[in-house]
């Protein structure tokens, strides 16, 4: 009788140590990364829970809590969630199939034993996510000569994007070499040479990568080159004097003779040719020269940032230059011309002929 009270004893001792067990989670799945489309599962083991509800709750970036599933039932309304449950192993299987963006987060497995009283453990979805250059990047920038010019580039996506500068056609960067990586490229004084469109570059291994464009324009002074410095023309012939300015912003640009300003008239023509923003040249037509047109002409090219000078000199020749002079020979000149260049070769047989002797 003893005896079996003694069994009795030890067995409720069993079963309410047994019972009073607090339930535990045995297991939780690692960190899972996806690629978008993909299929996730996510499992969680918990002991001693058979009498406590298990719920599986996603939490945003944000920290909000989204209850997906209690015990063995979804509470949400979406096809690509299924919940599975494993009485032997006590495990809740949480299936999510197309994963998408908005899928990554962390997921907790709770075990509710009391109002304010629950235990939980975490396992965070990474969804592989291509480069995506955030707004807070560079777009465009207009500098002066000399100055400190900072790019800067920056892009989300999973795993974290690595970035890189590249300019056109493969130029080579300020900062040396033809590839520079880092979020941000200092270029500490930027020159004319440096102006141009730079490309930042993220790739993180999913999909193709993407790119930006950032056009970068220096401004300058202005600086002239003269193609031919001295040009000979005969009379009543025109003649075009050139000048190549680049600068930028545009320049203004005028042609002066004498310390006088020359305008568009009978007697000149002047003309403007922007070939890119920054490249402009100016052509001055000396129309059917007279003698008080030889002489220095100056071609004059002004922005916000100086002024720069250039001289041509027209002097006069005895044959016209072609071009421009082809077919433009004025006031019955042609004959003067066809006088000049018979005479031109009509003189070393004069020459010849004089040094013959006579006997």
């Amino acid at each position: 009788m003893a005896a079996n009270l003694f069994i009795l004893s030890f067995l409720s001792f069993i079963y309410l140590a047994h019972s009073q067990r607090t339930p535990t989670i045995s297991f939780i799945s690692p960190e899972q990364i996806k690629d978008i489309g993909g299929v996730v599962e996510l499992e969680c083991s918990v002991q001693y829970a058979q009498e406590y509800p298990v719920l599986w709750i996603k939490v945003n970036a944000m920290g909000e809590s989204l209850p997906i599933s209690t015990t063995s039932s979804l509470i949400v309304r979406d096809s690509r969630f299924a919940l599975r449950y494993d009485q032997a192993s006590s495990t809740y299987t949480l299936q999510i199939k197309d994963i998408q963006e908005t899928d990554a987060g962390k997921y907790q497995c709770q075990v509710i034993i009391a109002i304010n009283n629950k235990i939980m453990a975490e396992v965070e979805l990474y969804v592989r996510r291509p480069p995506v250059i955030s707004d807070n990047s560079t777009r465009s920038r207009i500098v002066s000569e000399g100055q400190e010019v900072t790019l800067e580039c920056y892009a989300g996506g999973y795993p974290v994007p690595k970035v890189s500068w590249r300019r056109e056609n493969s130029a080579i960067l300020p900062t040396g070499g033809s590839v520079y990586r880092g979020n941000v490229l200092k270029i500490n004084s930027i020159r004319k040479e440096d102006r141009g469109t730079y490309y930042c570059v993220a790739e993180n291994g999913v999909g193709k990568g993407t790119r930006r464009n950032i056009a970068v324009e220096v401004e300058f002074a202005p600086v002239i080159t003269v193609p031919r410095p001295r040009l000979g023309q005969a009379l009543q012939y025109d003649m075009d004097l050139e000048c190549h300015v680049e600068a930028y912003p545009p320049p203004g640009i005028i042609w002066v003779k004498d310390d006088v300003q020359l305008s568009n008239n009978q007697h000149y023509s002047i003309s403007h040719f922007a070939t890119a923003d920054e490249f402009t040249d100016t052509t001055l037509r000396v129309i059917t020269i007279e003698k008080r047109q030889y002489g220095r002409y100056a071609c004059k090219a002004s922005n916000k940032l100086g002024t720069a000078l250039a001289y041509v000199e027209l002097f006069e020749s005895i044959i016209p230059v072609c071009p421009p002079a082809c077919g433009q020979a004025r006031y019955g000149d042609a004959a003067q011309l066809s006088h000049s260049t018979a005479a031109l070769l009509i003189m070393p047989i004069l020459i010849f002929i004089t040094r013959i002797p006579f006997a």
